[in-house]
């Protein structure tokens, strides 16, 4: 069975097409109009080992919030339609990724509730041009849409990009870990309940 989604999402704010294959090698091509998320995205989709395509157009003549926020809630959407009835996926994942000086810890759970747990702190308001508060932005769109449980904490780190890239790689391997197919689970729905 494919697990792959298409997404077409058109506002005012902005336009956005995406695809996302969850049993890819990583291939991306990620074209936001935003440099600092397309080279977080090329991020998720090279460590998650799956494929994923972004071409947005957004209101960026006001700020790159928009974008960010319809992006994470469009790769949310695919995720979720992705999965379908989740069952034989592991369902829990959970990374510890360094970047440089900053250590980064995602721990999630494909769970079909959303909630997210955040503890980050960035020493400055950008990276480059690139609001800080928007990567929390993009992480809890993403969750909330995609109905996962998601916790993201960093103990240490002081080069803000180092951080920001060590949380995208650890949520990128956390996602590898809880997508992926456990051969001693095969067609069930990993819940007492039956569903997630």
């Amino acid at each position: 069975m494919e697990r792959k989604a298409t997404i077409k999402r058109t506002t005012t704010e902005t336009s956005i097409t995406l695809l996302l294959d969850l049993d890819g090698t990583g291939e991306t091509s990620c074209a936001t109009g935003v440099g600092f998320l397309d080279h977080m995205l090329d991020h998720l989709g090279k460590h998650s080992l799956s494929d994923l395509t972004v071409q947005a157009e957004g209101d960026l003549h006001v700020d790159d919030h928009h974008t960010v926020e319809d992006v994470a809630i469009c790769i949310g959407e695919a995720l979720d339609q992705a999965l379908g009835e989740k069952a034989g996926i592991r369902r829990f994942g959970s990374a510890k990724v360094p970047m440089d000086e900053a250590l980064a810890d995602v721990t999630l759970d494909l769970c079909g509730r959303a909630a997210v747990v955040w503890h980050v702190h960035f020493g400055g308001p950008t990276i480059g041009t690139f609001d800080t508060q928007l990567i929390e932005e993009f992480m809890r769109r993403l969750a909330s849409v995609a109905r996962m449980n998601l916790h993201v904490s960093v103990a240490y780190g002081s080069n803000d990009h180092h951080i920001a890239e060590a949380i995208f790689k650890a949520f990128a391997r956390a996602l590898r870990q809880a997508k992926s197919i456990d051969p001693d689970r095969t067609s069930s729905v990993p819940s007492t309940k039956g569903c997630l």
